[in-house]
């Protein structure tokens, strides 16, 4: 027997190992190859009075009261209560099923419903069979399990104990799902792009680094599949999208994991406008499918999805630093100058080594935590983000926008950059950057740029996180807690 969080005494294995060698000699098989139910335990809850039903389950509770015993079943959806009688099992099964089912086997039934005297739904059975024994048991308090440590190592036990756990868990999945039908029904078509690239590009971030055998090279794990992807609307492809794992190299906290999962889409011909249009639908529509409603309350804090506000990022930033941030060149002086105005002291911004990062560090630690409300945010300086389209009024200013929720990006939009000089000399940037020690800085790309040079039409594109969304939408507070098997030390 393995080693885990979840402690048996020899005692207590002796004997589940004692009731498997029960099970056997009666059965021939502990273990069974399969069970046909009637209806899953959401279905049979919808049925009538008397309907017959055959359901399958994890035994979450057993209570004996001599001739007569109630339990409940589980699955991912919720429980439902049986009952079983001597007199109606007969006296040897009801016998066998008090001496060898513990809370944790599995088992079907086979009977009717019926309410009871107290009003519960209940499936008075005529007969079980054991289909798998459990020898480990459930954690003794497993009913509200909270030790974190238990809770994200064995998830398993988190859902099956901890209705809220696996309610967000179920409904981040079934987001998911109206996530892609919603895409689907507006002409997007899902595609696939590598995830083990030779160069990581698409976003600011550290990459992880793994080795090839086959190839003796090492490739970078990708941080975003926005170049592929629009590879493939220069290929023809006028929109698409991908429910994509990306993986950044960089800090863990409640918001940020380094393994995380995010659709990005892209549509020819739109520009950043008819998709920040396109995002707030696609936003209502998810939060009305999973809420019912778009107000929702996220620890402890109303957001309303109904309407957002419209932030210029230039001008708010303007605002902070009393001077015009677009005229920005010289990351020293940038540095001296918030240190000079009390912002921020010399030893908190010594490793920010670009002009990129410095505004960056501000805007996140100044403006974006007390944003609380839905709110969109345009009008970025164009060295902030090298893939985005120069506004042809302001060739200082990018075509962008993000979405912002409780001090968190939700998402981020442009118009993409389809001028293949405007972009060598971007990724030109961006190099300079790297060589002054910006671990953080876009990866030049030349294959990306060729395939520019070959031609792109009008594109814009978002990416979005799945997990922070779900974490606002089930009103859950870290990102672990709405990812089902998350990493751990």
């Amino acid at each position: 027997m393995t080693e885990n969080n979840t402690n048996i005494s020899t005692n207590e294995l002796e004997a589940r190992l004692q009731k498997v060698e029960n099970i056997k000699q009666r059965d021939g098989v502990v273990w069974k190859d399969r069970f046909e139910r009637t209806h899953t335990i959401a279905a049979a809850r919808e049925l009538a009075d008397e309907t017959p039903v055959v359901l399958a389950g994890r035994v979450t509770a057993l209570r004996w009261l001599g001739k007569l015993m109630f339990g409940r079943i589980y699955d991912i959806e919720g429980e439902i209560q049986f009952s079983m009688s001597r007199e109606e099992i007969g006296e040897e099964d009801y016998k066998f099923m008090k001496a060898n089912v513990d809370m944790g086997d599995f088992i079907g039934i086979t009977g009717t419903l019926y309410h009871t005297t107290a009003g519960e739904l209940t499936v008075r059975v005529s007969e079980y069979t054991i289909l798998s024994k459990a020898l480990r048991p459930l954690p003794e308090k497993f009913h509200g399990l909270t030790d974190p440590e238990t809770r994200y190592r064995q998830r398993y036990l988190d859902i099956i104990s901890n209705p809220e756990s696996r309610n967000a868990l179920l409904g981040r999945f079934k987001m998911t799902q109206h996530w892609r039908d919603f895409m689907n029904d507006h002409g997007f078509l899902e595609i696939e792009t590598p995830i083990m690239q030779n160069v990581a590009s698409g976003a600011a971030a550290k990459p992880f680094i793994t080795h090839h055998n086959a190839l003796d090279t090492d490739f970078q794990l990708r941080i975003a599949p926005e170049l592929f992807l629009k590879q493939a609307i220069g290929a023809g492809f006028d929109k698409v999208y991908e429910v994509a794992k990306d993986f950044r190299n960089e800090g863990m906290d409640a918001m940020h994991l380094q393994e995380f999962t995010m659709v990005e889409w892209y549509a020819a011909y739109w520009d950043f406008k008819d998709n920040m249009k396109f995002t707030w639908e696609l936003i209502q529509h998810l939060i009305r499918k999973m809420r019912g409603t778009l107000k929702i309350d996220y620890q402890g804090t109303e957001l309303d999805f109904s309407s957002y506000e419209l932030i210029d990022y230039t001008e708010k930033m303007n605002e902070l630093f009393g001077c015009d941030i677009l005229e920005f060149d010289d990351v020293d002086k940038l540095r001296k100058q918030l240190v000079d105005q009390d912002m921020f002291p010399a030893n908190e911004l010594e490793d920010l080594k670009s002009i990129p990062t410095l505004v960056d560090y501000v805007y996140k630690r100044k403006i974006r935590v007390n944003i609380i409300q839905p709110a969109f945010l345009y009008n970025y300086p164009t060295y902030m983000v090298p893939l985005a389209r120069h506004n042809d009024k302001d060739d200082r200013c990018l075509d962008m926008f993000q979405l912002l929720v409780c001090g968190a990006e939700i998402c981020k939009g442009y118009s993409e950059l389809v001028n293949p000089i405007q972009q060598l000399k971007a990724f030109e940037d961006q190099a300079k950057n790297i060589a002054h020690g910006d671990e953080e800085a876009f990866n030049p790309d030349n294959d990306f740029v060729r395939a520019m040079e070959h031609g792109f039409p009008p594109i814009s594109g978002v990416g979005m996180g799945i997990d922070r969304l779900a974490s606002i939408i089930f009103d859950q507070p870290t990102l672990r807690d709405v990812i089902l098997f998350p990493m751990m030390k």
